[in-house]
């Protein structure tokens, strides 16, 4: 795939923890205003790649491009400020804060402090529950809340990508259903999401392309639909591995 539309770029990466190397020379082109969903066995190297890309994790080789600059080995700060945004899995809020306070948190990272309200009220706008609910506790909101209110935190940064590591965990298929529309409203409104999903099948029916990660490497890179009908996506999720991968384009 063509790096003419790519937000980001990474290019033959390898990263890991201590001595054992988990990305493999891990490439991938992620398209500008597209949803993007990262799936692979377990252990491919999904999470380690956002980590890497976010700057919590070292590139040991191999380059990573955002928005047409280098951010190889960029700290999560300069990550920030260029424009990525990181939802890490698992619930990430403050349960006995206010929804309000929890906003106010997201801002921190904000260089200027000043357009911190104007920014709420705008992501308040786009999500109303927020609102509603702004001087309750966090806890009492639903998991489907929860998630929206840490996607909320992280649009406060007016990101040009938001990476999102497994948001329907814990969640009922209903709200499954809710936070997957409100991803496809995020990119209808120009934010490029990349997403690793567990419930691989339906992240790949609301999204643009699909990268499938195995041992570290780009295995499949491709769009979505491709994706969906390719058999051997089965064979992966069955646990039998992909034989012959130099032969997968």
């Amino acid at each position: 795939m063509g790096t003419v539309d790519s937000l980001l770029v990474l290019d033959q990466v390898f990263a890991g923890y201590g001595k054992m190397t988990i990305l493999n020379g891990t490439s991938a082109h992620v398209r500008r205003g597209a949803i993007t969903t990262v799936i692979g066995p377990n252990g491919a190297g999904k999470s380690t790649m956002f980590k890497t890309i976010f700057g919590l994790l070292r590139v040991r080789s191999g380059t990573i491009a955002f928005d047409g600059r280098d951010t190889t080995n960029f700290e999560p700060r300069q990550i920030l400020d260029a424009g990525v945004a990181y939802i890490p899995q698992g619930r990430n809020i403050f349960p006995e804060l206010s929804v309000r306070h929890n906003l106010e948190l997201g801002g921190v990272a904000l260089s200027d402090q000043a357009s911190l309200p104007g920014r709420m009220d705008g992501v308040m706008q786009r999500f109303p529950i927020l609102r509603e609910k702004a001087d309750a506790q966090a806890s009492t909101l639903s998991g489907g809340q929860q998630k929206l209110l840490e996607v909320a935190r992280g649009l406060l940064l007016d990101p040009k990508l938001i990476l999102i590591d497994e948001p329907s965990i814990g969640l009922s298929p209903l709200v499954v259903q809710e936070v997957f529309a409100m991803l496809k409203l995020l990119r209808d409104n120009g934010v490029t999401i990349l997403l690793i999903e567990q419930n691989a099948k339906q992240a790949l029916q609301i999204s643009n392309y699909g990268l499938v990660l195995e041992q570290g490497q780009t295995r499949i890179e491709d769009t979505a639909s491709n994706i969906l009908a390719d058999p051997r996506i089965a064979q992966l999720f069955l646990g039998g591995g992909l034989a012959q991968p130099e032969r997968i384009s």
